[in-house]
């Protein structure tokens, strides 16, 4: 049998089952009656052949010189180059390309030393090398990163992104905000001094000061701030009525954020105001407030109208005066009355007896 293998084309020759040789380009006898096969191949790109291995096959020289052999040891990969662009990474194992039409050549990177992975181009991570292999760190503005290899503290890191390889080291990071930041505390119940129980909404300003202290020395240091200023809170509270609290309202801020930065140094941070935004009072409390208030202003408004009742006096007082001593302005005030009177006439009958018209003579008269 005779076959044609062409040059982008390899042919591998067996006799019984056994590989011979590799078999080149070109017209090529096969005795099939003497026990004679053929596998014929594309000579381009990966080499994987399932019914051979792979060191058989290297048994036969020119095999050697057609192909790139790259053995990828555990603790390393291959970056994969074909005529000297990236083609991808390549796992610990035993690899063959052809190196016929193509140049393959690879470059292996030790993945033992987690800040090694700096040294590649970031593209790289993006779209060639597995996920499983490295720790993608992201630090935002304002903030630090806290690197740690296997739990324990390496360094600090400034905004930015950064990559790490993970072989056999778990990489990890803490992120800490290092500008100000505003701590809330909604609806805290506490008791005054009077047993009344009510509902504080009150707020603080802090900033970190020792961010690896903070990580590595405190336990979820955002609790335990909370639990503080709840703790003050209290200590101001009980020593108050609910009456006397009302009054002082203005300085429980005062007094917590005093109390607070006597801790600063065991928190690793710097507080920079606190104060109450609101109050809230149990509902019977607030209608009882309710009722006062309106008292109050019932009170005030009696004694507005009863200013104004005496002002309108007095001034009818001084009003009779003036026109008990001077007659024409007596007269005059009549006149103004009379005119007021008139306007408020429909329609006038006339009485022949002279009874009204002598009424009004009477009225207009000059005394």
């Amino acid at each position: 049998m005779t076959i044609i293998i062409r040059e982008s084309e390899r042919g591998f020759l067996f006799k019984n089952g056994i590989f011979q040789r590799m078999i080149a380009p070109g017209k090529h006898k096969i005795w099939s009656f003497l026990g004679e096969s053929f596998i014929k191949v594309i000579s381009d790109g990966r080499l994987d052949f399932p019914e051979m291995s792979l060191p058989i096959l290297r048994k036969d020289p020119e095999f050697e010189k057609c192909v790139a052999l790259i053995d990828v040891p555990d603790d390393r990969l291959a970056i994969h180059y074909v005529d000297g662009r990236i083609s991808g990474t390549l796992r610990p194992g035993t690899y063959a390309f052809w190196n016929i039409e193509k140049k393959n050549t690879f470059e292996t990177i030790d993945i033992t030393i987690p800040e090694d992975a700096a040294q590649l181009p970031v593209s790289y991570f993006m779209a060639y090398i597995p996920a499983v292999y490295y720790t993608k760190l992201d630090v935002g503005e304002g903030e630090v990163g806290l690197l740690f290899y296997n739990g324990v503290y390496q360094r600090t890191l400034n905004a930015g992104q950064y990559y790490y390889w993970n072989y056999h080291t778990k990489v990890t990071m803490h992120n800490i905000d290092m500008r100000i930041k505003q701590l809330d505390i909604s609806g805290q119940e506490i008791l005054t001094a009077d047993k009344v129980s009510l509902r504080v909404n009150f707020i603080c300003t802090y900033q970190v000061t020792d961010p690896v202290s903070i990580v590595t020395r405190l336990k979820d240091y955002k609790t335990q701030l909370h639990v503080l200023v709840q703790l003050i809170l209290r200590e101001f509270t009980g020593k108050y009525r609910f009456d006397e609290l009302l009054r002082q309202k203005e300085s429980i801020g005062g007094f917590v954020l005093e109390k607070l930065r006597e801790r600063e140094s065991e928190f690793f941070i710097k507080f920079s105001d606190a104060g109450i935004k609101d109050i809230i009072l149990p509902g019977e409390i607030r209608d009882i407030m309710n009722t006062v208030l309106i008292a109050e202003k019932s009170a005030q408004a009696s004694v507005i109208t009863r200013r104004e009742e005496t002002a309108a006096t007095k001034s009818l007082l001084d009003t009779a005066r003036l026109m008990d001593e001077n007659t024409t302005l007596y007269k005059l005030k009549e006149l103004e009355y009379l005119e007021r009177i008139c306007e408020r006439v429909g329609s006038i009958s006339v009485d022949t007896g002279g009874g009204i018209l002598s009424n009004l003579r009477e009225l207009i008269a000059v005394r």
